[in-house]
């Protein structure tokens, strides 16, 4: 089927929002995309209807309780849990990870080894890089190959050792867009007996995620980067989260996955939370499928993914044009489907965030800076105080909106050259 891509603009009231009569272009998606209406309703709706603490007896708190239940029950659906005592809802995945961490480390000994990519996002990496500062560990990090923009399998295989207890892995780069083979590396780091935790906040917007199939131990993402709102999920493999004590308070509940989720919860964002799950149901749903809300889930992806892809090659092809410009990822159409459409690039003698800001004022949003792949830009020999232009492209993006980024960054570069 086509994509009915009016049909799911329509669904997000920012993408008619102007400044001064002038059109607004999204492609800031990697950093946070926008939420469709009926995820701001269910915020709203559970403000106005249903604001209560938890575990009383009176029918407001009852009925945030069932807020509760539905969000961790979305997000089973969504990745694919065996249950929903495996979801753990917090604040975002940098703070979830570092409380993750810090449980862990609990079972970890000096001298004990983990390992940690180079193509992933600080808050994959710093948790652990601190952890091992704390306890005398052994911090090793697997660098990416530069020709295949992956982390390869043999590299992992050369860095494990009996002492590994943990290999944190990257499924998608925030900044170059690749996705790795993270069932793979899974399989070959739980046969040396470590555990795998998994970032996937830039893979959870572009594809379906299954953790039972993945293997790994713990998988984080993040809801405002597929439409929802600024909150973090981890799931953690029933028996391994079981076995666990977390850091909490002595009085609060030892269950799951209560014992993991500090505090009281963001009761009104786990309402928009379920809304943007049901977001890719409705989807998957008006593309045919009239199954489970997983598998109206995996027909949402399906169809975007034949959206989103030849978006990406479009952008690729058009930035490919500009002398002096390179991209930073994997450009060689045979291999969109190992990419997510998050392209980043930089231009010889032009800092990227002259060419940022200027496309800003023109109302295209994007970023430039390292954009928290710290490693990335230290292993490619890029500036961290300059990094990459990065363009992300979301399925509510078009064809137009890609003619006319390629036309501004086109026309700014050549400006930007004469100015020198």
């Amino acid at each position: 089927m086509d994509f009915p891509i009016e049909t799911v603009r329509g669904k997000f009231p920012a993408l008619d929002l102007t400044n001064k009569g002038r059109r607004r272009i999204y492609l800031d998606n990697p950093a946070g995309t926008q939420v469709p209406q009926a995820v701001a309703d269910a915020v709203a709706r559970c403000l106005l209807t249903t604001n209560a603490n938890l575990g009383g007896y009176f029918e407001t708190t009852i009925a945030a309780q069932q807020v509760v239940d539905d969000a961790h029950a979305a997000m089973a659906d969504f990745l694919g849990a065996a249950s929903h005592e495996e979801i753990i809802i917090g604040a975002n995945m940098t703070t979830l990870t570092y409380h993750m961490s810090r449980t862990l480390g609990r079972g970890f000994t000096p001298g004990d080894e983990i390992i940690v990519t180079r193509m992933d996002h600080e808050g994959n990496v710093s948790p652990w890089l601190q952890l091992a500062e704390d306890l005398g560990l052994v911090l090793r990090f697997l660098p990416f190959d530069e020709k295949s923009w992956q982390v390869e399998e043999t590299a992992l295989s050369a860095l494990l050792s009996d002492k590994t207890q943990l290999v944190a892995l990257n499924y998608a780069s925030n900044l170059t867009g690749s996705i790795n083979r993270v069932k793979a590396l899974t399989r070959i780091a739980k046969q040396a007996g470590a555990l795998v935790y998994v970032d996937a906040v830039q893979f959870a917007p572009h594809g379906l995620v299954d953790v039972q199939d993945l293997g790994c131990d713990f998988l984080v993402c993040s809801a405002y980067k597929f439409f929802g709102p600024h909150m973090g999920i981890l799931w953690g493999r029933r028996d391994v989260i079981d076995a666990l004590q977390p850091y909490k308070c002595r009085c609060s509940s030892n269950d799951l996955p209560e014992r993991f989720e500090l505090g009281t919860p963001q009761i009104e964002l786990m309402a928009g939370l379920t809304a943007a799950v049901d977001y890719f149901a409705d989807l998957g749903a008006a593309a045919g499928e009239g199954g489970s809300r997983r598998r109206k889930i995996a027909k949402a992806f399906e169809v975007a993914i034949a959206h989103e892809n030849p978006l990406a090659l479009r952008l690729i092809e058009g930035l490919s044009d500009i002398e002096g410009l390179t991209i930073r990822g994997i450009t060689d159409p045979e291999r969109v489907s190992e990419r997510v459409p998050t392209v980043s690039f930089t231009v010889d003698g032009i800092v990227p965030e002259t060419i940022v800001r200027q496309m800003n004022a023109e109302n295209i949003f994007l970023w430039s800076g390292h954009n928290y792949a710290w490693e990335i830009v230290h292993q490619l020999g890029i500036p961290a105080e300059q990094g990459v232009v990065r363009i992300g492209i979301a399925h509510y993006n078009t064809a137009a909106e890609i003619d006319e980024t390629l036309e501004s960054v086109h026309r700014v570069i050549a400006m930007l050259r004469q100015q020198r």
